[in-house]
């Protein structure tokens, strides 16, 4: 059974930094696509970023791109989210997830192992 455990999250400043690690344990992930979603407080679960199997191919929401870029090691099954810029609109419970095919995609009917979530605060 695989598992997602999500760090790095805490409190910044809007302008500075995070980077959130997703590790995994049980079976390797290196064959999958992955993606990061966030929830705000009150709101819905919210695609992020997503890349391939291979790293060659990487989505992003929108308002989130040239700030935000994720990254794997597929040797050592983990997925990361460097978050720079970060703004107060950035604040949520940031997900990690598997997909069930080898490409990114942006629906999260599309993924089908979930992390725990790490908060993400970013004060103005």
């Amino acid at each position: 059974q695989v598992q997602l455990v999500e760090s790095g999250g805490g409190l910044v400043q809007a302008g500075g930094s995070l980077r959130l690690s997703c590790s995994t344990s049980g079976r390797a992930l290196s064959a999958y696509g992955m993606g990061w979603f966030r929830q705000a407080s009150g709101q819905e679960r919210e695609f992020v970023a997503a890349i391939s199997w291979n790293a060659f191919s990487t989505y992003y929401k929108a308002s989130v791109k040239g700030r935000f870029t994720i990254s794997r090691d597929r040797a050592k099954n983990m997925v990361y989210l460097q978050m720079n810029s970060l703004k107060p609109e950035d604040t949520a419970v940031y997900y990690c997830a598997k997909a069930q095919g080898t490409g990114p995609t942006t629906a999260d009917r599309d993924y089908d192992v979930w992390g725990q979530g790490t908060q993400v605060t970013v004060s103005s």
